[in-house]
């Protein structure tokens, strides 16, 4: 597996040889620039593309808002994960990062460890958006016969080969894929193994998230639940139906980034997945089960 490409931006030189130094162990390419103008130069070479953009907001010139709406709005780069590091943490500051697309947040100062998770956290997001655009072209044939469908899944694995599949059926695979993805995952961890937001992100931190979803998965009380996804279409939209054997959850606290939680390794997916993927998303009470639907085509529905 080649090495993840992270470009790191601060115009403080202090500051980058203070990342340097934490991810030193971590064995990434890092291209380090002290300037917004520098960091897009490097984003425009075609040669050279990253996994990971670590941002410092406020810079002279460009500063990090600026450069993080260039690459969102720039359909090569929008899909690299943006963590903005920063000491402006004032709600409204935090909601307009947010806005620009800013999904990972790093509060300065900040110590190895939380650097170190919070990179984690969104390369595992990226891989696994990587994963689910390879595997859309190998289903994509067979969904033209597709008029309606039901699934049945248990593992992380199952959740995101599902999610590449039933995909295809909407305008723009690789966000419905990405969304149904989030939602079925949702479904194994926080539903039916019982893993809260707290839990998640103390595990995200340990780097132990997916070794104790496996452990939990062979627990005797959880080897008979599953995630159900129905689907089905009318003459406009696709209409998807996700359900869990979990007691359900608060999830109107998910349905917007909130800027409490933009400091956390995760936690903002639902509302991600809600701005990016669907239509519309309701949760039916009491959370178990939510109910998404695209358009069939680029027309709204």
């Amino acid at each position: 597996m080649s090495r993840a490409r992270i470009l790191v931006v601060d115009d403080e030189p202090f500051n980058l040889d203070i990342v340097a130094e934490y991810l030193d162990e971590m064995d990434f390419d890092l291209v380090m620039v002290e300037s917004g103008d520098a960091a897009w130069e490097a984003l425009g070479d075609r040669e050279r593309e990253f996994d990971l953009v670590l941002l410092d907001r406020m810079m002279p010139g460009m500063d990090g808002i600026m450069l993080l709406r260039k690459i969102k709005a720039d359909e090569r780069l929008s899909s690299i994960p943006v963590i903005m590091q920063t000491a402006a943490t004032s709600p409204e500051q935090v909601r307009e990062g947010l806005a620009a697309g800013a999904f990972y947040y790093l509060t300065k100062p900040f110590e190895g460890e939380a650097l170190q998770t919070i990179i984690r956290s969104a390369l595992d997001d990226m891989r696994v958006r990587r994963e689910l655009r390879a595997s859309l072209n190998d289903h994509a044939k067979a969904m033209n016969c597709m008029t309606e469908g039901a699934f049945s899944i248990r593992t992380l694995d199952e959740a995101r080969n599902l999610a590449s599949f039933v995909a295809l059926l909407g305008p723009q695979p690789e966000t419905l894929a990405m969304g149904l993805c989030e939602l079925l995952v949702n479904g194994v961890e926080h539903g039916n193994l019982g893993i809260d937001f707290a839990e998640k992100s103390r595990l995200r931190e340990e780097d132990r998230w997916e070794d104790e979803v496996a452990h939990r998965l062979s627990l005797a009380e959880n080897r008979n639940k599953s995630v159900r996804l129905k689907v089905w279409g009318d003459d406009s939209r696709w209409v998807f139906e996700i359900r869990d054997d979990g007691p359900g959850f608060d999830w109107r606290r998910f349905l917007d980034f909130d800027p409490e939680r933009a400091f956390a390794p995760n936690g903002r997916g639902i509302a991600l997945s809600r701005q990016l993927s669907f239509t519309s998303l309701t949760y039916l009470p009491p959370g178990n089960q939510v109910v998404v639907t695209v358009p069939k085509s680029d027309k709204p529905a």
